[in-house]
């Protein structure tokens, strides 16, 4: 009779464990989703964003219409692959930060946009989104960091395993611009 109220009691502390486990690795899996959602909201805003800097540089920037192209056409990239996977979304979105680099430099030739309250209103906005967008990638990042270390360590991979719990994929820089250090200059 003890025997059985022995196995009954390890039935139940296994049960009860597996139940832990299973609610924390659905707990870090919703986490990363949210995080995932947040970047989504911050890239919304940049994409609702760039079409008012577009229009407002554009009666100044003349000449540069080669640049305004290329930030467009990476904003309808970045728009297309917003149901792509981490990676793919990451190197679309990578793109559009590297075409918004060259506009904003490009806007530098140009004193009297420099001094436009609406380019400028505009220009704190995105710098602003921008700073909530690597926020946002850095939290999405460390999420999908703690998730996949429940998904592959003992005895919670077991867990994983026997729920379908995959791995997640990080938002990576893949676009070598970006990984550049920024280049200041004071000279005009």
């Amino acid at each position: 009779m003890l025997a059985l109220y022995i196995i009954i009691g390890v039935v139940v502390v296994l049960f009860i464990a597996f139940l832990i486990l299973y609610n924390g690795l659905v707990r870090l899996r919703n986490q990363v989703k949210n995080a995932w959602a947040q970047i989504d909201v911050q890239l919304k805003r940049r994409h609702d964003l760039i079409p008012n800097l577009v229009e407002t540089v554009k009666g100044y920037m003349k000449y540069e219409r080669e640049t305004l192209e290329a930030v467009t056409k990476a904003r309808t990239i970045a728009q297309q692959a917003s149901s792509a996977g981490a990676g793919e979304r990451a190197k679309a979105e990578g793109e559009l930060s590297s075409a918004l680099s060259r506009l904003l430099a490009v806007v530098e030739r140009y004193p009297d946009l420099k001094a436009n309250q609406n380019f400028l209103a505009l220009q704190e906005e995105l710098t602003s989104t921008e700073n909530k967008i690597s926020f946002s990638r850095q939290f999405y990042n460390d999420s999908v960091l703690r998730y996949n270390n429940q998904t592959q360590m003992v005895p919670s991979n077991i867990v994983a395993s026997m729920g379908g719990f995959k791995a997640s994929e990080f938002f990576e820089v893949t676009v070598a611009a970006e990984k550049e250090p920024v280049k200041v200059s004071f000279t005009q």
